[in-house]
């Protein structure tokens, strides 16, 4: 049989076709015009909106053709359904699953992360939600079926359970968490357990403080095991666990990991013509004092824009304190830094639970700021964390005015 090998050769080469990919191109044409940009993707589809996925395609804001990021206007080649298989630093060649080449004189390295399995369940119908696909394939599901079991107590286990019931007022929806309560792991816990009763309000049955053990295929059902006993049928699973970064692709080089691509500030990798951006990054931000790992599209996007920027030379400094949010039913908000239920907290409401800022501390110092129900206020949130000083439980009380 002949293989009939392509080869390609890029100015710019970008490993990924998530949001961070199409800044990243955007980012190179503001600075250089005529290069040639090749953009290997996973997905079959070009890149995309990633939040809408549990928002508003659900809420019915939006449709699937309104969160194409259009990246193909910057004049790039759209290389899709592919998987990148070796890196080849010294030779500056990318090699693919079909055997195919890619030279280029600069690489960005965006391939984004995996949804996290539930441990020790092998079950092959259950949905780890994260891609457009998955989102066309549960709407379908939806609209067929009747009983959800959403496993999974954060982001998007919280956005996808509520996205459902939007979607289908009558669907037997049910929240499977191990956490004391919704957001358990970066709400205080009084917040979060007013989430579960929240959502027990909006026709949501909330089993928290349950660990899966077990899935199994009925006839036409799955059959949830819990480690307390309990046993739950469902038409259909969905589980939203978090991710795991995409690194395989880096294994056989010489690149710098640490839960993530470690980046400099110019967000180049240990090899100074490889760059690096979005969910698959470890960077240093100073206002944390600390090197993070960021899943949110507003990282994605800037990080992708300025990596974009330095291939093409310009020494764009990435220190950026990210923002992320989150829509809960009536609920939203706004949030900067590190969020952990595990921190010393100080909550200020105007209405417990209906609109205020939790401020997360560490050694006395701001290092998370949640605006619940509180809006254009990430800027002074950002300021706050930047600062860096100690500040008691008194001095935060009228810190930002809402």
């Amino acid at each position: 049989m002949i293989i009939n090998i392509k080869t390609y050769d890029y100015d710019y080469l970008i490993i990924g076709g998530g949001m961070a990919a199409d800044s990243a191109a955007r980012g190179i044409r503001e600075v250089d015009s005529e290069g040639t940009i090749g953009i290997i993707g996973k997905e079959e589809n070009p890149p995309y909106a990633r939040p809408p996925l549990t928002k508003d395609l659900w809420k019915g804001e939006e449709k699937v053709e309104d969160i194409d990021l259009n990246t193909s206007e910057v004049n790039i080649e759209f290389h899709s359904g592919k998987i990148v298989t070796k890196i080849d630093p010294t030779q500056k060649i990318v090699y693919d699953d079909t055997g195919d080449k890619f030279s280029y004189k600069k690489l960005l390295i965006s391939t984004g992360g995996t949804p996290k399995e539930i441990p020790n369940v092998k079950e092959p119908g259950i949905m780890y939600y994260r891609t457009l696909s998955d989102f066309k394939k549960l709407r379908k599901i939806v609209d067929e079926k009747s009983s959800f079991g959403v496993i999974g107590g954060g982001f998007i286990g919280s956005e996808i359970a509520a996205g459902i019931k939007l979607y289908k007022s009558n669907a037997s929806v049910s929240m499977i968490f191990p956490e004391y309560g919704i957001g358990g792991l970066i709400f205080p816990e009084k917040l979060s357990k007013f989430l579960n009763e929240y959502y027990q309000e909006k026709g949501i049955n909330v089993l928290s403080g349950e660990l899966v053990t077990r899935i199994t295929k009925q006839k036409k059902t799955y059959l949830i095991e819990t480690k307390s006993g309990k046993k739950l049928e469902f038409d259909a699973i969905v589980a939203g666990l978090g991710i795991n970064p995409n690194l395989d692709v880096v294994k056989g080089t010489n690149l710098k990991v640490d839960d993530g691509i470690v980046v400099n500030q110019h967000l180049q990798t240990s090899d100074d013509d490889i760059f690096a951006a979005g969910d698959v990054v470890r960077y240093y931000v100073s206002a944390l004092d600390s090197y993070v790992r960021v899943e949110h599209e507003d990282n994605a996007i800037n990080m992708g824009y300025a990596a974009g920027q330095n291939m093409v030379g310009e020494e764009n400094v990435y220190d950026q304190l990210s923002y992320f949010y989150s829509d809960l039913f009536d609920y939203g908000y706004e949030a900067v830094g590190m969020l952990n239920s595990k921190l010393k907290t100080t909550e200020v409401w105007k209405t417990p639970f209906e609109e205020g800022i939790v401020y997360y501390l560490q050694d006395d110092k701001v290092k998370g700021i949640l605006l619940w129900n509180v809006w254009e206020k990430v800027d002074e949130a950002r300021l706050i964390i930047s600062d860096g000083k100690k500040l008691s439980p008194e001095n935060l009380k009228g810190l930002i005015e809402f």
